[in-house]
């Protein structure tokens, strides 16, 4: 998944290391794991939400579009209307936000009701992400924060490996409705655990928001960024449609999950990997290999559901490859980035973190769309924006 930015254009929180501070992280991967689960969840459900809530199946795809938007537009502003707020405070405010944004989805009588919770859950995610990296950063030592930030990262990876195929299962068992009350309470667990066992920190000075996205006229920042949003629109036209992509692949409900908890076990073997490769390698390369590896998946993924092949042990194979090549592009287009812009690394990051929640949002609009015209149109127009995204990595990085 993705590496979380400290608040861009702040001063991280003073530093409060002790003997601790590495074990205390374990309760913010928590609160990670609960967003990333929540991000995602949906898309294992999507078809029994629009059945219950009455509404088609695209327009149910909204639910993931309007929670990827507003987490991205959402994100600078509340950094910098949140910036004073104690660290503490803010962490299990959102967390708590997120508790009721999801308890209010799984009680959703109609389908507006279950947009504005998407809305307000989206809000909470993006006030709670970036923080619990700063904070990770201020409980340790120096030489332990990259492990700090792992931990934390780690609990959106797990998310997309065991949050969201165990959330299907709930789903499929109890209905779509106890899956959210679940991510409702891991997330009110997670602020118990915060509001016990993180020490005081204080706010940070504010950073107006033109100070925030000045760094979107530098050239190199502007030429990289689109990149984000490109590749992660081509993963996720279909993404937000899983169960119905992969019904036409042989795929029934019952056995989602298992291909969704495939393609988590994809991206954190692609993130781990982009990361080691692109130090060794460099970002191009890994990046041309990623777009080169979704295009194919994808690509395949068309040809089968067109000819209407039943190949469960393939499909698998190919949720391995798409969930690997959509998740390597962000420690390399990190690596752009901050070799773009050096003096700017919290803005950039934290810009490309809202990039790839816009590119989610655009891929679900346009899985939507597609949809209306068959899986395997929306497997072909997927695959061909992952070409495009090569094309334009290719054209940028001269």
């Amino acid at each position: 998944m993705t590496s979380i930015p400290v608040k861009a254009g702040s001063t991280a929180p003073a530093p409060v290391a002790g003997r601790n501070g590495l074990r205390r992280t374990g309760i913010l991967a928590l609160g990670t794991f609960a967003v990333g689960t929540d991000s995602f969840i949906l898309a294992g459900f999507l078809p029994d939400v629009a059945g219950t809530l009455g509404v088609s199946l695209a327009s149910a795809g909204l639910a993931v579009t309007v929670f990827a938007a507003t987490y991205a537009l959402g994100s600078p502003v509340l950094a910098t209307l949140t910036a004073r707020l104690p660290r503490r405070t803010l962490l299990v405010s959102a967390l708590l936000v997120l508790a009721l944004a999801n308890l209010g989805s799984a009680l959703a009588p109609a389908f507006w009701i279950l947009l504005a919770t998407r809305i307000v859950a989206a809000l909470g995610a993006a006030a709670f992400t970036p923080n619990a990296a700063a904070v990770a950063s201020a409980l340790v030592p120096p030489r332990a924060r990259a492990r700090a930030l792992a931990v934390v990262v780690g609990g959106l990876t797990v998310a997309t490996a065991l949050g969201v195929p165990l959330g299907d299962l709930l789903a499929e068992r109890m209905g779509w409705r106890s899956a959210l009350i679940g991510v409702a309470v891991v997330c009110a667990v997670a602020a118990a655990g915060v509001a016990a066992w993180v020490p005081a920190l204080p706010g940070n000075p504010v950073v107006p928001l033109a100070t925030r996205l000045a760094v979107l006229r530098d050239r190199s920042v502007a030429a990289v960024l689109p990149l984000t949003v490109l590749g992660m629109g081509a993963a996720y036209t279909v993404y937000a449609y899983a169960v119905p992509a992969l019904g036409a692949l042989g795929i029934g409900a019952s056995d989602t999950a298992w291909v969704l908890g495939l393609y988590g076990v994809g991206a954190i073997a692609g993130n781990l990997s982009s990361g080691y490769a692109t130090d060794r390698f460099g970002p191009v390369p890994v990046l041309t290999s990623g777009y080169a590896l979704m295009a194919v998946s994808l690509g395949v993924m068309a040809v089968l559901a067109s000819t209407g092949a039943r190949l469960p042990v393939l499909v698998g194979v190919l949720a391995l490859g798409w969930g690997a090549a959509t998740w390597c592009q962000t420690p390399a287009q990190q690596h752009r980035l901050l070799a773009a812009a050096p003096a700017e690394s919290g803005l950039v990051v934290a810009l490309n973190a809202s990039c790839i929640y816009l590119g989610i949002g655009a891929g679900s609009v346009l899985g939507g769309v597609t949809l209306g015209h068959g899986v395997t149109v929306m497997f072909g127009v997927a695959a061909a924006l992952a070409l495009a995204a090569l094309g334009y990595l290719r054209v940028t990085a001269r």
